[in-house]
């Protein structure tokens, strides 16, 4: 089996290429960095922007399934998303459908649906909601996967992640995904028989979970980790929260508060601990 890796050179891709890298016969990761460090037995490198079909046309060539991770990973104005993000996306499912793939599996984000309220426990079938231009992008991103599966027979299963990050918040209590139980989601994602169309959100078996995965029990995705381990240490210094600011109160968090093209991961606290191979 060939896979392909964008957002290769990201925190989340740093944790995926080991375990992808062991999973295929081959994979191929790419970027637009220059170069990602060593490479795992079995991986190549190729720089590429997802804004240029002819680049992904290139790095797709072969492959059976495509892990796409690569975007601009905050809000931002419309003009800065709209190649990364939007055509982006678009670029990898049709240079996939011409190479014979057989399916992409997407980061998607909770950011689609981050607007509606935290104390909704929200199923994969909920309406879309964004919250940003990025949460705008996935939602594109979803529509694309559902038509090209409708149209053109491309399975993708789209993972809507919550927050893989360090727990530096108390949001993360119910938000977090650990990188454990990201590479746990990704493979089951590549390995399960038939997917179809498919939603899955990307979190850990946190006791304060506010999602429903019910729906993509198909999958065979049975997190391990529980963010609860932090919660003392978190709530202790957390400061009481405002319960009329969208931030506090809304799924998508930081990003339900900010105007839209104005970022919002900088007040996350996230901290960069991204694997080095």
């Amino acid at each position: 089996m060939k896979l392909v890796l964008t957002g290769a050179a990201g925190r989340l891709g740093s944790y995926l290429r080991e375990p992808l890298s062991k999973l295929a016969d081959s994979l191929v990761s790419t970027d637009i960095a220059d170069d990602i460090g060593k490479l795992y037995e079995g991986e190549t490198y190729i720089r590429a922007d997802l804004a240029s079909l002819d680049a992904m046309m290139e790095v797709i060539e072969g492959a059976d399934m495509v892990v796409h991770f690569g975007a601009i990973v905050d809000e931002g104005p419309f003009e800065e998303l709209l190649g990364p993000n939007f055509i982006g996306a678009y670029n990898v499912w049709e240079a996939a459908f011409r190479h014979g793939a057989r399916r992409v599996v997407y980061a998607s984000s909770i950011h689609a649906v981050g607007m509606y309220p935290k104390n909704e426990f929200i199923g994969t079938d909920v309406p879309h909601r964004p919250d940003t231009f990025y949460g705008l992008a996935k939602c594109f991103a979803e529509d694309l996967g559902r038509m090209y599966w409708e149209k053109r027979g491309i399975e993708s299963v789209h993972m809507r992640i919550l927050s893989c990050a360090q727990v530096t918040n108390a949001r993360a209590l119910g938000s977090w995904l650990s990188y454990d139980d990201l590479v746990q989601l990704v493979i089951r994602a590549i390995e399960t028989p038939v997917t179809g169309f498919s939603i899955v959100y990307g979190v850990s078996n946190n006791d304060r979970a506010p999602v429903d995965n019910s729906n993509a029990s198909f999958l065979g995705y049975r997190p391990k980790d529980n963010a609860e381990q932090f919660a003392e240490e978190i709530l202790a210094k957390e400061p009481r929260l405002d319960p009329q600011d969208p931030g506090h109160m809304c799924h998508g968090g930081p990003f339900a508060s900010v105007k839209l093209g104005e970022g919002a991961t900088a007040s996350m606290g996230i901290v960069d601990d991204r694997k080095k191979s």
